[in-house]
């Protein structure tokens, strides 16, 4: 095998690990680690607010999959469907204040669980990681 293939599948292992590393502190707070991405990104988008198809591409599922985790987010108010002044066949997706105030709540655990997980590794190692992954995506 090459050190492509290596790192590929060393890089899925050790993502699956660090997801269910996380996962348990976040269902704590009644969330999955999908839907915090979900809140994560909306939490940087401007007016907290994303089409659901940039929503997808930046975490990386399909548009159906996007449509399915948010459907349970909208029915416990933690997102909700806008329409789109100038385009009524565009589906925005924004966080509400409830979404706003878990988000918050689920990222001081989530830093708390990263920051574990992460404890074998330096500071400049961590950089270092943070670099070449940059270089990936």
């Amino acid at each position: 095998m090459t050190n492509a293939t290596d790192f590929i599948l060393l890089n899925t292992l050790l993502n699956t690990k660090l997801q269910k590393g996380v996962e348990g502190q976040l269902s704590l707070h009644g969330i999955s680690f999908t839907e915090f991405m979900i809140m994560h990104q909306l939490m940087q988008a401007p007016n907290h607010t994303l089409r659901r198809i940039e929503l997808a591409d930046q975490i990386s599922i399909t548009a159906s999959g996007v449509t399915r985790v948010l459907a349970p987010m909208e029915k416990i108010k933690l997102v909700e469907k806008q329409a789109n002044p100038r385009d009524a066949r565009v589906s925005l997706v924004k966080l509400t204040e409830a979404g706003e105030r878990i988000y918050t709540e689920a990222l001081v655990s989530f830093e708390h669980s990263a920051e574990s997980l992460m404890s074998n590794v330096s500071a400049g190692q961590l950089d270092e990681m943070l670099k070449l992954s940059g270089k990936l995506l």
